[in-house]
């Protein structure tokens, strides 16, 4: 299997992480132009996660010398480690969701920091505790700045004209429990993974990271027959909706999977030098990206009003410090 063995390479897997887990949303943005409800999008988005999982476990990983091959792994992985892999996508699964039900209740001021920023705490300091790795001082600096960033993020977007935000609280609420959710996938699915799987043989019955990943794909998917259909439900939207939808809107949600799956693929390549924690925390920053996104491209804060610039600014400039403190955390 390919793996990652040097530090270089590793930072720079964290920033294709970065890039795709801040971009993937846009294909969202892309689908519900075409009054393509988040319901409807994310059941390819699911298939998407899924599909990229096998792809990478059947190309990548099972070229090189390194480790062992997907099939030899998969043939031979133990249900105590294939179980934490489902739990731990179908743990993202439902963080996810509810990410976006508290976004639609609340707005992005709100729910966004709140989820985010719980995720990356919460994942940071799990990760760190499971695997050691890196300079503490440094790392949990460069976290704290990053929560810092979404903090003057969300005071940034509370400035813009009222969105007709439903529920703040009820937002507030889905946010919290789905940031709680997304700290805890993330070291779940390292837990099924051998330890120093680049350097050192896969301890029996333990998986390799694409091994892993093809589990947690199926996690992801298995799951959203669940949590999905509930979402669909209280949206009153039925599967003959999703069945209308056009081959272009059911592409464009399967390349948001892909890009989502893609950056994860490479984090955890990259954990095996960088170590989960740094990986993770760097990964997290995507929030750096959406932002960029938000406000270059789409021009979210055009409608602000004077005044907003200042808390732009310590935003990038906290993600920036933030990032910068990580890397050279490892």
């Amino acid at each position: 299997m390919f793996v990652v063995d040097s530090l270089p390479v590793a930072i720079a897997f964290c920033v294709i992480t970065m890039l795709g887990w801040g971009s993937w949303a846009n294909t969202q943005k892309l689908a519900g132009k075409a009054s393509w409800s988040f319901p409807l999008f994310y059941w390819d988005y699911a298939i998407g996660v899924w599909l990229f999982g096998l792809v990478f476990a059947f190309t990548l990983g099972s070229a090189g010398t390194a480790g062992m091959p997907t099939a030899e792994n998969l043939s031979s992985a133990q249900s105590t480690f294939i179980v934490p892999a489902l739990i731990s996508g179908a743990v993202f699964n439902l963080s996810n969701l509810l990410l976006v039900a508290g976004i639609d209740a609340a707005g992005m001021s709100v729910a966004f920091p709140v989820g985010v920023g719980l995720a990356l705490v919460i994942g940071t300091v799990q990760s760190y505790i499971q695997a050691p790795k890196g300079d503490p001082t440094l790392l949990f600096a460069g976290v704290a700045l990053i929560v810092l960033a979404m903090i003057f993020s969300a005071l940034a977007h509370r400035r813009l004209p009222r969105s007709g935000a439903r529920s703040p609280l009820r937002g507030l609420l889905f946010s919290a429990v789905a940031g709680c959710l997304m700290g805890l996938f993330y070291p779940q699915l390292m837990r099924a993974i051998s330890p120093n799987f680049n350097r050192e043989p896969i301890v029996p019955g333990m998986l390799t990271p694409y091994g892993a990943l093809v589990f947690f794909g199926t996690g992801v998917l298995a799951s959203n027959f669940v949590w999905n259909t509930i979402f669909m439900r209280t949206s009153k939207l039925a599967f003959s909706d999703y069945l209308r939808g056009s081959a272009r809107l059911h592409a464009i949600g399967i390349l948001g999977g892909c890009i989502w799956m893609l950056a994860l693929s490479f984090n955890v390549l990259a954990s095996g030098v960088a170590g989960p924690a740094i990986s993770y925390a760097l990964g997290q920053a995507a929030t750096l990206v959406a932002a960029l996104w938000g406000l270059f491209i789409c021009r979210e804060f055009r409608a602000a009003p004077a005044g907003t610039g200042k808390y732009l600014a310590l935003t990038l400039a906290g993600y920036t410090l933030g990032l910068i403190l990580i890397g050279e955390a490892t």
